[in-house]
């Protein structure tokens, strides 16, 4: 790549859904984005060519990588810290519902292995490149699941909550360092991924405050946000966008 390190910013799962609304609104705020995707190569290909059309002073690259796969990530990490990066988002994630009681550890593991031990081996590779140039940003995208209880849960929960208390603390370890370590914590966002609750959505919609569920955008810009200078003092920090999902008390009276 020919960008400067300043301006280049890697995207975990950006090849669709709310990812690739985060490659997006990055490229369209001036950073360079090298993107990872698992299994939506096509759809990769057609981002990066749409990118190639309508940013062509932008670098938007995409990369095949599977972070169940603890030797390719090993691989990618030892790439990705010689190319170094202004910005990381961890977005790519994996869900497991099952009740608490009833919790199966391998695929809890596998749960955890994408969204969470991928995220601390990609922030180790990366971070010490940010930490010399004194300037850099991790945004990790976790959930509401893991500030209010939800059942069948438990799972996808804990993986976000062990996120969560990750990032909290390299906040507080590289912040003199010029480095911010912030999660988004978004509700309900209609991609893909709510298809299976397509028949309850009327329901879900009704529950949220703002009445709707939130659009890949409306996380995306906020990513993009924390990836600039104007969130150099925001660093430890959990930002909720949920339409006010998490700030109402449960229990309706009607």
């Amino acid at each position: 790549m020919s960008s400067e390190p300043a301006k280049r910013v890697l995207v975990t799962g950006g090849a669709s859904g709310l990812g690739s609304a985060i490659v997006r609104a990055l490229a369209a705020a001036g950073y360079d984005v090298t993107f990872t995707y698992r299994s939506s190569g096509e759809a990769a290909e057609r981002l990066v060519a749409d990118f190639s059309e309508r940013h062509p002073d932008r670098i938007v690259t995409a990369e095949a990588l599977d972070l169940a796969d603890r030797g390719a990530v090993d691989a990618f990490c030892e790439r990705a810290e010689e190319v170094g990066f202004h910005g990381f988002v961890h977005n790519a994630g994996q869900s497991y519902d099952a009740l608490a009681a009833m919790l199966d550890q391998d695929r809890a593991e596998a749960a955890m292995q994408v969204n969470f031990w991928s995220l601390t081996r990609l922030a180790k590779a990366l971070v010490r490149g940010m930490i010399r140039a004194r300037s850099g940003r991790i945004v990790a995208i976790g959930s509401v699941a893991a500030l209010q209880a939800n059942p069948g849960n438990a799972a996808y929960a804990a993986t976000k909550g062990a996120l969560i208390a990750y990032c909290r603390t390299l906040a507080i370890e590289s912040a003199k360092r010029g480095v911010t370590v912030n999660v988004i914590a978004p509700g309900f966002i209609d991609t893909g991924m709510m298809a299976p609750y397509a028949a309850h959505r009327a329901t879900m919609e009704r529950q949220i405050p703002a009445g709707r569920f939130a659009t890949p955008e409306d996380v995306a810009a906020l990513a993009a946000f924390l990836m600039g200078e104007g969130a150099a003092y925001i660093t430890g920090a959990v930002l909720p966008v949920d339409g006010g999902l998490t700030a109402m008390m449960g229990v309706h009276r009607s």
